[in-house]
Order: structure tokens, then C-alpha cells, then sequence
């Protein structure tokens, strides 16, 4: 059980980075970020995020798994010289792959690695299970910041993640392809439940609408449970924070925004998981392997 002081977050800022110590726990738990479309703040989500809950103690690592597009990267301001790809393909060691990110983060560069699972030599599998052990001890938590839509990659992420948490907006759209992607997820049995957070709504009204349709659509339509996790109001920090490539939650943590995603933070690290028997990034890349496979 994660021990943490209710409400208190550290000061922000950018402390220097250190090499993370191992933990003795039972690993890391996996949080993919996903959503139904594009363009409804996912990445922005998923990097504030992992910063609050660095604030509250937690050792966090960002797993940028949109493959190909690197919008964690983007989205910081960042050039990883090195990704993923680089410590399954040219034997470099996965601490050199570990970028400092700001708040205390850390971030693996997705880059394209994880398409080429299905074609691993043993050799291959065998250093990317072991190296992704090593991070297992060293974070509480890893987000895995997937691509949006039900391509078979995302799915896979989603699969094999210990929790689902989709990004939706009020846009008609975005409702409509978030139904699809948890519908899916409902389809292949790959989560009993899913969370999900409502971004940029106007008003308390127009998050309370958008989530009680979606609520209500996927419990008369499907086996799943959609959990109502929290919502972020549109806020012009947000927007000038994306511009400066910084974090919204350090260039403002005081702002509506900043807020929202604390709270959201504190409602996941209060949530217990089941025992599983496949946990942490072991588990993970062991059941993504399969499905990739």
C-alpha cells in the first residue's frame, strides 16, 4: 500500500534529476491514457498528470507510446536522442533511454520499438523484459500515453495496461468515438471497468451532461463499467502553457486546470487494485507481446 500525505503536494518546479531508487513493492502500476479521437488533450492529460502525482510522492515514469509522433516530446519542448527502439535494436541500455522530464518525471521515448514485438528474436524480448524489470522497481506509477482511435496498437496498450482511463470532451464526436473505443474494450473482455475524465467542458453543467450520456450509453449498451473520474474546465492557462511547451500544472498550479488533475491524481492513488498475477511492466510487456503476437 502506497503511504502518501492527503492534499499535500510538493513545491513545483524542475528539481534536478537522480537516478530513481529501486522499490521492494510489487511493481509499477500501468495507467494507459487513451482516448476515442484526437485533438481532446490526451498527451496533456497524461504528462500533468504524471507530474501531480510526483507531487505527491510517487515515482513516476511517461511512457510516450503514440508511436511514430513523440507528442510527449513536443509537448515538453524535448529531443530524446534515443528511444526505445535503440534498447531493443542497438543494445542500448535502458537507463540510457530514461529521459528527465520536468516535476521530477521521467519519460521513455516510444519511438517505434514496440511494432516490431511480433518480429523479436529471443534475444531481443529477452533484454526488453529485463530492462523494463529494472524500471518496474524503480516507479510507482508508468502512464502510458497511447494514440488515440481503436488501431490494434492502442488497443494492445490498453489491454495490457492496469487501468484504462479515456479523455473525452463534450464535442458530439469525441462522445461518439470514446462510446466506440470502450465499447471494443467491452467486445474482447480486455477490462471489467474503464475510467474516464471529461476535458475541456465550459461550465459544471456541460461536464455533468457529457458524462451522465456517456455513463448512461455504455451501462444500457455493454458489460463494462464506466467510472466518472473527474473533469478539467477549459482554462486559458492551459492553452498558453501547450504554446510555451511547459506543463500546466508547474507554469500555473494554482489555476482551475492545475486543480482538476490533483484531484484527479488523488482519486487514482486511492483506488486499491486487485491482486493480478501479471503486474508492473513485467506483466505488461508480457501481455502485450502476446497480443502483438
Amino acid at each position: 500500500m502506497r503511504i502518501f500525505k492527503r492534499n499535500t503536494f510538493k513545491q513545483f518546479g524542475d528539481p534536478p534529476f537522480e537516478a530513481p531508487t529501486p522499490s521492494a513493492g510489487p511493481g509499477a502500476r500501468i495507467i494507459a491514457v487513451t482516448s476515442g479521437k484526437g485533438g481532446v488533450g490526451k498527451t496533456n492529460i497524461s504528462v500533468n498528470l504524471a507530474i501531480a502525482l510526483a507531487q505527491l510522492g510517487q515515482r513516476v515514469i511517461v511512457f510516450d507510446a503514440d508511436l511514430g509522433l513523440a507528442n510527449v516530446e513536443i509537448l515538453l519542448g524535448i529531443a530524446p536522442a534515443v528511444t526505445l527502439y535503440d534498447h531493443i535494436f542497438n543494445n542500448r541500455a535502458m537507463e540510457k533511454i530514461l529521459f528527465p522530464g520536468p516535476g521530477g518525471i521521467k519519460i521513455i521515448p516510444g519511438g517505434s520499438g514496440f511494432l516490431e514485438l511480433a518480429n523479436l528474436t529471443a534475444e531481443q524480448h529477452s533484454r526488453l523484459v529485463n530492462g523494463l524489470e529494472q524500471l518496474d522497481r524503480m516507479a510507482d506509477f508508468v502512464i502510458i500515453d497511447t494514440g488515440a482511435g481503436i488501431a490494434k496498437e492502442v488497443l494492445a496498450f490498453c489491454a495490457s495496461a492496469d487501468d484504462v482511463l479515456v479523455v473525452v470532451t463534450p464535442e458530439p464526436t469525441s462522445l461518439t468515438d470514446a462510446y466506440g473505443l470502450i465499447k471494443v474494450l467491452d467486445k474482447f473482455n480486455l477490462h471489467r471497468d474503464v475510467y474516464f475524465v471529461v476535458n475541456q467542458s465550459n461550465n459544471e453543467s456541460e461536464t455533468s451532461d457529457t458524462a451522465y450520456r456517456l455513463k448512461t450509453v455504455v451501462d444500457k449498451y455493454l458489460n463494462i463499467k464506466a467510472n466518472y473520474l473527474g473533469d478539467i474546465v477549459y482554462d486559458k492557462f492551459v492553452i498558453k502553457s501547450v504554446k510555451n511547451q511547459k506543463p500546466f500544472i508547474l507554469a500555473n498550479p494554482y489555476s482551475p486546470a492545475s486543480e482538476a488533475v490533483k484531484k484527479i491524481a488523488l482519486s487514482l492513488l486511492n483506488r486499491e487494485l486487485p491482486a493480478a498475477e501479471e503486474r508492473g511492466l513485467r506483466g505488461f510487456i508480457s501481455k502485450l507481446s502476446r497480443l502483438f503476437r
